[in-house]
Formats: structure tokens, sequence, C-alpha cells
């Protein structure tokens, strides 16, 4: 695919309108939270009169990651991401993941004095030694320092990673708080039932896969129905392995989840690997009560007993969420907009003079 078919609305445009080079490694056809976000600041900033020029593994000969097939790793990317940054002369450089092709264009930055920023939205130490367990957490955090401190800055969505971060000695830290869409994500009275699921229902919205520890949640017991949505490399096994009254509804997207979570009576959040959470923002929006444990990402989001529970008893915090009174859901979510998000990631870039 011609790099030139992602630019946002430009056609007829792109020579005035300013350019944000956006390289990452976690594209379309994934469906996950780094494209979900930027698909989000795309739109925004479109609107403000800025373009975007993705660098994504479409452009390149890729292999599956090992053990997670949907991950595809760009091979020898470096020539062409060259090309691209000579031919465009961006206005703005931000690497969005550490992967090969991020590590690619960090260097070609270094090479030739170019400012970038990057992003840090998976926490990488947990997501390899879940995988790659022979990789100690100390090599990748420092890997991690080499890859960031060479940035300008490096953006977190919470104070709470930005802490952690500061920690292992990864300086050049802003935050840059994510959004939700308000006017989608709004809780549906006339969603169509789902013909078997038993009130309560008790919800999970994610990628299935081992570093969203989603198997916690379906060996909780508790009563009503358990909602499962959404794909990934866990789904097939998991369903063989739980059955009784849990519903896997595969992948949905748009209004098909806002009626799901509208037909849902509590947000079941079992990951302790997220840097945010974007799908708790989701749900609260819907006014659906948020059970997690007590760890970035919720505690970040989740005021105890007000919007929902965290802390160490998953099933418990679930139960407890039953009494929550639900219009204090989406009070809490109306605080965050993309508006406000696209505004924070466009304060934090840095220019190439």
């Amino acid at each position: 695919m011609d790099y030139q078919t992602l630019h946002v609305n430009s056609v007829g445009k792109k020579d005035s309108m300013k350019k944000i080079l956006l390289v990452t490694d976690a594209w379309y056809p994934q469906i996950n939270g780094v494209v979900r976000v930027f698909e989000k600041i795309m739109g925004e900033l479109e609107k403000k009169g800025y373009t975007f020029i993705i660098i994504s593994p479409s452009l390149f000969k890729t292999v599956p990651l090992p053990t997670y097939k949907e991950i595809r790793i760009s091979l020898f990317p470096k020539k062409k991401i060259k090309e691209i940054l000579e031919k465009e002369k961006p206005d703005f450089i931000h690497i969005a993941t550490e992967g090969s092709l991020g590590i690619a264009t960090r260097n070609l930055c270094k090479k030739r004095g170019l400012p970038f920023t990057t992003s840090y939205h998976t926490r990488f130490t947990d997501y390899v030694h879940l995988r790659l367990n022979m990789i100690s957490p100390n090599t990748v955090y420092k890997y991690l320092g080499w890859f960031h401190n060479a940035a300008q800055h490096t953006m977190v969505n919470t104070k709470s990673m930005e802490d952690e971060l500061r920690q292992y000695k990864i300086t050049k830290l802003v935050q840059w708080p994510l959004g939700v869409d308000t006017g989608l994500f709004i809780k549906n009275e006339k969603a169509k039932k789902l013909k078997n699921l038993k009130k309560p229902i008790f919800t999970y919205l994610g990628r299935l896969a081992i570093e969203k520890n989603v198997e916690d949640f379906l060996r909780l017991e508790l009563p009503g129905s358990k909602l499962i949505i959404g794909d990934g490399p866990d789904k097939k096994k998991l369903e063989e392995k739980y059955k009784k009254n849990t519903f896997f509804v595969g992948y949905k997207q748009g209004q098909d989840i806002v009626d799901l979570l509208s037909l849902s009576d509590v947000f079941v959040f079992p990951s302790i690997t997220e840097t945010f959470g974007l799908v708790i923002v989701e749900a609260l929006a819907c006014s659906v009560p948020v059970a997690a444990y007590d760890v970035q990402g919720p505690k970040d989001i989740i005021t105890n007993g007000f919007d929902g529970f965290i802390g160490p008893d998953l099933g418990k915090n679930a139960l407890n969420c039953l009494e929550i009174k639900k219009t204090h859901c989406r009070e809490t979510a109306l605080k965050y907009s993309w508006e406000n998000s696209a505004e924070c990631f466009l304060r934090n870039l840095v220019p190439i003079k």
C-alpha cells in the first residue's frame, strides 16, 4: 500500500497543512489501543489543519511476531523510511511504538539531528516477560531507556505511569490524557437484549490474549452471566474452557459495542499490564461501573465506591459494583474528551525547524 493513501482527508490540501509523521508498528488490520487512540487523535487534528503521514507495517515485508502472529515485524525498513522523510519533509515526527519501525526511525532521526517525540502505550516489560520470560525486566527497561531518552518528549497517559518510568531513568516524560467519545458511548436504553443472558451481566471488552489476564475474570464464581466482547489468539482456547453462563460474541465495533455495554451491569477489567485502559472510560460513559485491580490504569481513573471498585479481590469488587449509582459513572467519563487529548498531544510535539 502506498503510504500516501493514509493521509487523513488531505487530498488537495497536503501542501498547505502541517504534516505529522506518525511511525507505528501497530496499525490496521490490528485493532488495539494504539490504533484506536491515533484514529481519534488524527480525526481531531485534521479539523485544526494537520495531516498525518503514517509509516506502518503495511509498507514493508513482514514476519509474524513469535507467540503472537497477529503482530507483524517489519523487515529492513530503514531505506523506505529515509525516502519518506526526504520526500515529505514533515513538520513533526512522532514514534508511537518501540518495534522495528520505531527503532529505524529513532536511529535515522538521531543521525540527522531531527527532533522527535515518542509515546509509551504498553507495559512493555510485562508483555515481554509473559511471552519471552527468558528476558529480564531490567534488560527491557534498559532498552526502553535507550529508546525513549533519545526523544525530546515521551508521552504517558497517567501520573502513576510517569512516576514508575522515572524510577528506571526514563526522564523526558510529559503527560498526555486520553479521551472517550461521549456522543457515541452513551447508554442505549433500547438496546436489544441477548437471548439466554441472565442478569446481572458482568462484561469484559478487549483482546483475548495472555497479557490481558482474562482468565482471572472467567474463573470467578459470579451470579448471572459473563459477556466476553473481543477476539484474539486465546479466544478459541477460552471458549472451550469456559462455557457455563459465559457468552463469547467476538469482535464488535461502534454502536454494537455501545449496545452490549448498555445491557451490562458491571464491567470487569482484569488486566494488570495497562498504562491507561481506554475501555474503562468507554464503559463508564455507558453508565457501567468498573471492577478492577488496584494497578496503573484503573487506579488513575476509578474512585473506589463512586464509579467502581478496585482492590485485590476482583470477584468482591465485581459484586460491590452492583450497588454503584450509575450516574456517577457517566460523570467520571465526561472528564475525558478526545478534543482535549488531541490538543495535549499537539502541545507535546516538537517542531522540526
